[in-house]
Formats: C-alpha cells, structure tokens, sequence
C-alpha cells in the first residue's frame, strides 16, 4: 500500500506558515460575510426577514455541495469545468430511473451519485492516463454531459409528480418538529457533505494525497505514490458530489431540468477561491469552501434586494473573484519569500 509522501520540499517551518495563511484567508472570507450582512441588513429590512434567510440558504445548498467536490480537485492542483453539466446529467438519470422506469427513489439516488462518481472518475482517466490538460479534458466532459442530459431526457424535463416523498427529502424540514424553524433539508444535505469532506481532507489518506499531489506532484510521484491512481479517485470525488448535487436540484425543483447547470461550475469554482483554495494547488479548506458558497449567496441576494441589475451583480461578483485570485498570488509571493 502506498505511504504518505514525506513531502521534503516543505520544511516543517513552511508547513506552519502554510497553515497560518489558510487559517488568516478564512478569516478574512467570514469577516468578508460578516460585513455583507451588516451592509445589507442595515440597506434593507427585508434582508434578514426568515424567508429571505431560507432563499439564501437554498441558493447556498446546491452551489455549496459542487464547491465542496471541486475544492478536492483545485487543492490537488486541477480544474474542473463539467460539474454543472455533470450535476445536469445525474439529475436527469435520477429522473429516468425513478419517473421513467419506476424504480423506487433510493435507485434513483444511487444512479444520480454513481453517474456523476463515473464522469468525474473518466476526467480523472483522461487527465492522468492520457495526458490531457484538465481545462480541455473537463471541458468536453461538459459538453458530452450537456448533450447527453438532452438526448436522454428527449428534450423535455422530467418530473416527479409520482413520488412526493423525493421532493420532501429536500424541502421538508426535520429541523422544523425539533427547533420549530422550518429549515429545509437541502441545509442539512449541506452541512453533513461539508463535514465529511472536512473529514476525509483532513483525517484521510485521500486528503493527505490531494495536498501533496497540489504541492509538488513529482516529489509525490517520487515518493512512490500512484499519482495517476490518485488522480483519478480525487476526480471521481469531485463527480460524486456533483452527483450530490444533481439529486438535490431535482429534488428541490421536483423535476430533472436538461437545459440546467450552465454556470454552476462558475459559482462553484469562485466560492472555493473566495473561500481560500489556491488554484495554483495544494491549499484550502473545506470550511472556507462552505464560507465563500454564502459570500456569493448573500452578496447575489443582498444586490437582488437593493433592485440591483442582474448585469452589475455579475460584474460585482467577478469582480471579486479577480480579487481572491490576487490575493491567492500575495499570499504566494510571501510564502516564497519566507
């Protein structure tokens, strides 16, 4: 079995330092939350009413579980462009197993996270195996992913109509009969993916892989690990949870949407760097992750609220991810220089 690399190239001082700066690009990611909500409770009153709170948690969700998979992928130093499409497709095949084919919602399920664990595992096949740089290889993944959720649904959506408890697996609330706050369960799917991810990044021989192969792939390859092995299960994670996330939108919209998940990988990719995760590899964390998913969130909402045009709320938001990646280089430069 393989041994975690030693990773020489990072002195113990270094790592010490490494782990001071994610701890300070989080904090500046909350304290960056934390002024949004203060500008934008004292701008509107409607901003923190609870059922502005659930929206914003509800945009959160979706978005927040594709960051979550695609920070495995940043931290190990890739990219992935496919989930949205990914997410799209896995919906779809959730739709098809469960509408079309009337199997109960459980194999729908499975078939929606074992879709997407195979397009994000074929990434990771074609990126390690063959070669391809990972901005062209999950870019035609998004395109195949694209069409194949057109074929399959025949253009149309699909819909649940059928089995009502797939619709209330999301937005039921089971926090609602213990706090009396009906929360939908999207929150909860969300929090628990985010704390397994934390789990497994940091406590797993996974997670220890994902930030060597992002520090230093050839030390990692030195060291005796399977890079490309590796490689690919960290992609099929990333799919995973897009798998995740497809189930989730076609259970809160109670139907599988082809023509949706343009985007998404947009949003997602942005909360992880806001968040902290370098794409330069081999930095981040899944809290951050989680925090970045609800700056855009509130910054979308809060602009929305304000009668903001949707034009200026995108330039805004790319505005800011500009940001994050500039001060992802500072922070670069500095730890050289030390």
């Amino acid at each position: 079995m393989d041994q975690p690399p030693a990773q020489p190239d990072r002195p113990p001082g270094a790592r010490r330092a490494l782990l001071r700066s994610n701890a300070i690009q989080t904090l500046l990611a909350f304290g960056a939350l934390i002024v949004m909500l203060v500008v934008f409770s004292l701008a509107s009153p409607n901003f923190l009413q609870f059922d502005n709170i659930v929206g914003i948690l509800l945009a959160t969700a979706v978005n927040g579980v594709l960051a979550i998979g695609v920070t495995f992928v940043i931290i190990a130093g890739g990219i992935d462009l496919s989930i949205g499409t990914v997410m799209t497709l896995s919906a779809v095949m959730t739709g098809v197993v469960v509408t079309n084919w009337h199997q109960p919602v459980l194999l729908g399920v499975v078939a929606g996270l074992l879709t997407g664990t195979a397009a994000g595992a074929l990434n990771g096949v074609v990126i390690s195996r063959f070669k391809v740089p990972p901005f062209i290889a999950t870019l035609g993944m998004l395109n195949v992913a694209k069409g194949l959720a057109l074929v399959i649904s025949d253009l149309r959506p699909i819909y649940f109509t059928d089995t009502p408890s797939f619709n209330e697996m999301a937005m039921g609330s089971a926090l609602g009969a213990i706090t009396g706050l009906d929360v939908p369960n999207l929150v909860i799917f969300l929090f628990g993916a985010a704390l397994i991810a934390g789990l497994v990044l940091k406590k797993t021989i996974l997670g220890r892989y994902t930030f060597a192969i992002g520090s230093n792939e050839e030390a990692t390859r030195l060291s005796g690990v399977s890079v490309n092995l590796w490689k690919t299960v960290v992609y099929g994670v990333s799919g995973l949870f897009a798998g995740l996330a497809g189930v989730l939108i076609a259970a809160r919209l109670d139907s599988a949407q082809p023509s949706l998940g343009l985007g998404y990988e947009l949003d997602a990719i942005a909360a992880a760097v806001i968040g902290g995760t370098s794409l330069s590899g081999g930095e981040g964390t899944i809290l951050g992750t989680v925090i970045g998913a609800f700056v855009i969130s509130i910054l979308t909402n809060g602009l929305r609220i304000l009668s903001v045009p949707q034009e200026w709320q995108t330039v805004v938001t790319g505005a800011i991810v500009v940001l994050a990646v500039y001060l992802d280089i500072v922070r670069r430069r500095r730890q050289e220089q030390a």
